[in-house]
């Protein structure tokens, strides 16, 4: 099975909007059991709480589950345990391999850094810009060419 964990900094907008987009792509795709999701944060504050209402109305909008998905942080055991470790921004990305130490990063990357004609390289954080239409826009299609990649090199 191929796991795929997404990181911003407080799991509760970007990443787990992405786990769910991701989440029901893969399955559109017939890719269930085949692809674990999760979502994690850098930080610890938003421990235990549901996406925030930006993500959840995105999600409902869009028929995407979100049930049981609540907030956590990301542990030094995720970056052995997950095949894929996709961070919203450089910022993420920093953390995520200060974590790591000397250990191997190559497993961590931006999501938009699957998206080879993105004109950005960073997912906006719509907790402090409110834009979640495009978050949503920037996450769909970084899915999109994630999902795309993987079935590629895991030939799925």
């Amino acid at each position: 099975m191929v796991s795929v964990l997404f990181v911003c900094l407080g799991n509760i907008c970007r990443s787990p909007m992405a786990e769910a987009i991701f989440r029901d792509l893969a399955a559109k795709k017939g890719l269930e059991g085949k692809i674990k999701t999760d979502s994690a944060g850098i930080g610890g504050w938003h421990i235990g709480n549901p996406p925030h209402q930006g993500t959840q109305e995105i999600l409902r909008r869009e028929g995407i589950s979100f049930e049981g998905m609540l907030a956590r942080q990301v542990s030094e055991q995720d970056l052995a345990d997950f095949d894929y470790i996709v961070a919203m921004d450089a910022e993420n990305i920093g953390s995520l391999r200060s974590m790591a130490g000397f250990k191997n990063t190559s497993n961590i990357k931006r999501l938009l850094d699957y998206v080879e004609d993105s004109d950005l390289a960073d997912v906006p954080d719509p907790y402090y810009t409110g834009n979640f239409e495009e978050v949503s826009r920037l996450i769909k299609s970084g899915c999109e060419h994630l999902l795309a990649s993987i079935q590629k090199e895991k030939q799925l």
